[in-house]
């Protein structure tokens, strides 16, 4: 027996399986900036007038004024955000205006491609972290080029595994 559909009826069962977005496609670098903020409000009355953000040795080098550090560590968490927000709407519309039908493919996309800004958020919250700890307890925790150099490491492996992953996925489901 042979079905047949309109056009219409064709267009609304793919317009419905549409790629949309989700927080869960930026979910790491909201939470990374809730983070940032609850880390920052903790810290704030804890930090001097005069906060030091340079090391030398393990001796301060630059100082600035503890509101100058609090907004260059959090406007730039803001940013991020809002660049993986338009990461995934600019995916997502890209999407639909190619009339592409939702897979799984392109949804792990586009959540790989949003979530993906959280690795500058977390070498900057650290960076946040090192200099709020300094001020208020004299803890230096590590040098940052070793920390940015351990995310990076692990966010390659992870993007790796995850095309590897994606690959084999795409390999089983062709008929053969």
């Amino acid at each position: 027996m042979v079905t047949i559909i309109s056009p219409e009826s064709a267009n609304k069962t793919i317009s419905e399986k549409k790629i949309t977005f989700r927080w869960a496609y930026i979910v790491l670098p909201v939470a990374i900036l809730l983070l940032s903020i609850i880390l920052t409000g903790y810290f704030y009355r804890l930090l001097p007038p005069e906060v030091a953000y340079q090391l030398k040795a393990s001796e301060p080098d630059r100082w600035a004024s503890r509101n100058a550090i609090v907004a260059w560590t959090l406007i730039p968490q803001f940013i991020f955000v809002l660049l993986a927000a338009a990461i995934v709407l600019v995916n997502t519309r890209l999407n639909m205006w190619l009339r592409q039908a939702e897979s799984t493919v392109a949804s792990k996309v586009s959540s790989l491609m949003g979530n993906m800004v959280a690795l500058p958020q977390i070498i900057l919250g650290f960076t946040m972290l090192d200099i709020f700890l300094y001020n208020a307890y004299q803890i230096d925790i590590m040098p940052l080029w070793i920390f940015a150099l351990i995310v990076l490491v692990l966010g390659g492996i992870f993007l790796g595994v995850f095309f590897i992953i994606l690959v084999i996925r795409q390999f089983r489901e062709i008929p053969g």
